[in-house]
């Protein structure tokens, strides 16, 4: 990483009550937090915004939410994001061909319309040589109220957010998912935008 960590014991209390909480769910202290945490203040907000973004009342199924945060982090070559957002999405009941299809869910016939218009969506949002248009934004409406839709974009944004920093400071996979890296992980070549386009097939429509 080109930033690293401190001894937990260097942070201040609030913050390790987080890192608890990350050792009780996940099994270990997330190396993400261990650099947010060089910021408190902000670190304690991410992690409440994020608590709220990922509750069990959202509008947003935990499967979509979890499809959503792979793929971005996918676009946005966060390692480190994959590996934990696949390994929920595993626990979260989606199958392995299901997570590795993620890649070309345009033209895969695992993923429902919901999903599909949301990945698109998420791409479009994630893409800064794209833009939601109004037809793009009609076709979510048709799945997703006002309110859904504003945490929908929201997830998108914070999924920005987590993986745009942790790639910048190359924060490496911790082995949660045990799924090939190259399969999920970035490293595959991503289609250009006009052969994405060529992909779509007649429910992106």
């Amino acid at each position: 990483m080109h930033v690293p960590t401190k001894p937990i014991s260097d942070y201040p209390w609030f913050i390790r009550l987080f890192f608890w909480k990350q050792r009780r769910r996940y099994g270990k202290v997330l190396e993400p937090g261990m650099l947010w945490g060089r910021s408190p203040w902000v670190f304690a907000a991410l992690a409440l915004l994020y608590g709220a973004l990922d509750r069990k009342r959202s509008p947003l199924s935990p499967v979509l939410r979890s499809l959503l945060t792979v793929r971005v982090s996918q676009i946005n070559h966060c390692e480190f994001c994959v590996d934990i957002n696949s390994a929920t999405l595993e626990k979260r009941g989606v199958s392995d061909e299901k997570i590795e299809a993620l890649w070309t869910w345009r033209t895969s016939p695992m993923f429902d319309p919901i999903e599909r218009v949301a990945l698109e969506y998420a791409e479009a949002v994630t893409h800064s040589e794209q833009s939601v248009d109004d037809a793009l934004m009609a076709r979510i409406k048709k799945h997703f109220d006002d309110d859904a839709l504003v945490e929908l974009t929201g997830l998108i944004a914070f999924q920005n957010l987590s993986s745009k920093f942790n790639a910048a400071l190359n924060v490496p996979p911790q082995g949660f998912c045990h799924l090939a890296a190259h399969a999920i992980s970035g490293t595959q070549e991503q289609p250009s935008t006009a052969a994405r386009q060529q992909e779509r097939t007649p429910t992106d429509q």
